[in-house]
């Protein structure tokens, strides 16, 4: 058998990373090979989105089959993989961290999470970071931009958090969105390769989550194209301002975590970074999710960017609205 092109137990049919991990959602979703989540996704992995950690891949399997029926035609289209090479904790081989950017596109046509079908076509994004390793993904980081589909299916965040939980039996039955609390220790515990564009990317979200919105003026492009979470697009400094004042105002006091930060640079892309990161603490400001409740939430979110000559053009940045106003209505009644 031909040893693999990437890395030691990778099928030799991946030629390239970006290969493996457009391939294999292809496979699983548009191919309808959801028995393949058995070879592709490790028995014990753990998946993590701000609305809950999910263990084990029988509960991926049942979640993608839930997903399809309220979807039938979803696609998963790739734009971009941003990734490193990693070594894991124990004494397997070298494997890569790699951070995916989607774009979904969708009918509403089945009944389930969102309710009875509205028949309603959308578009949203999906941001998930990967640790593989033996052709398989062990470990995950997943933001789909929640905020985005509720309002497109005739929604708003806040509202359908709160019927969520109702649906899933109430307070003290539903499932809890990812936290210190309930999160679980997996296999990965590396922080990237700080490259160049990666520590550029993490060196602006740091600086702005510590008051110093200045520097959306002086790193960003001024036409730079910008994609937030809520389904928000458009161009130009004041949109960055307004998504990243908007949420550091609402958790002023929060501590802001570089989790992990990948910077590529390489022929025929610009240089690229993608930053996983967090903030917690307590909701004690008036900005984008309401008057101040003083309860503490967690915060996880992905941002992906490309730089140019005159500094960060391009960037791509999810949260789930709908996992943050859950925490708020959990703790608030």
């Amino acid at each position: 058998m031909l040893a693999s092109p990437i890395y030691p137990g990778f099928d030799p049919k991946w030629r390239s990373v970006p290969g493996y991990i457009l391939g294999i959602t292809e496979e699983i979703w548009e191919g309808r090979q959801i028995d393949s989540l058995t070879d592709y996704y490790a028995k014990d992995i753990i998946v993590r989105s701000p609305a809950s950690v999910v263990v084990g891949n029988q509960g991926i399997q049942a979640a993608t089959m839930a997903t399809l029926a309220e979807f039938p035609d979803r696609t998963l289209l790739g734009e971009d993989v941003i990734w490193c090479e990693t070594q894991g904790t124990d004494d397997g081989p070298v494997g890569f961290l790699s951070s995916h950017r989607l774009t979904s596109t969708a009918t509403h046509t089945g009944t389930g999470a969102y309710g009875a079908p509205s028949g309603k076509k959308l578009s949203y994004r999906i941001l998930a970071d990967c640790w593989c390793q033996r052709n398989q993904v062990r470990d995950e980081w997943l933001v789909r931009d929640q905020g985005a589909i509720v309002r497109q299916v005739g929604a708003d965040p806040k509202s359908w958090a709160a019927d969520l939980i109702v649906a899933e039996g109430g307070p003290e039955r539903c499932v809890q969105p990812l936290s210190p609390d309930s999160d679980v220790e997996g296999p990965y515990f590396g922080r990237g390769n700080h490259a160049g564009p990666g520590a550029e990317l993490a060196s602006a979200l740091k600086e702005m989550m510590s008051g110093a919105f200045s520097v959306i003026h002086d790193r960003y492009d001024r036409a730079c194209e910008l994609a937030y979470a809520g389904g928000i697009t458009g161009m130009g400094h004041n949109l960055a301002d307004q998504f990243w004042l908007g949420l550091r105002s609402s958790f002023p006091s929060a501590a802001f975590r570089i989790e992990h930060s990948v910077g590529m640079e390489e022929p025929g892309h610009p240089p690229r970074a993608a930053v996983r990161w967090s903030l917690y603490g307590k909701h004690d400001g008036h900005g984008q999710f309401g008057p101040a409740t003083g309860c503490y939430v967690y915060v996880m979110g992905i941002t992906h960017a490309e730089f140019g000559p005159r500094g960060l053009r391009r960037e791509w940045t999810l949260i789930d609205e709908t996992a943050i106003w859950k925490q708020i209505l959990l703790a608030t009644g």
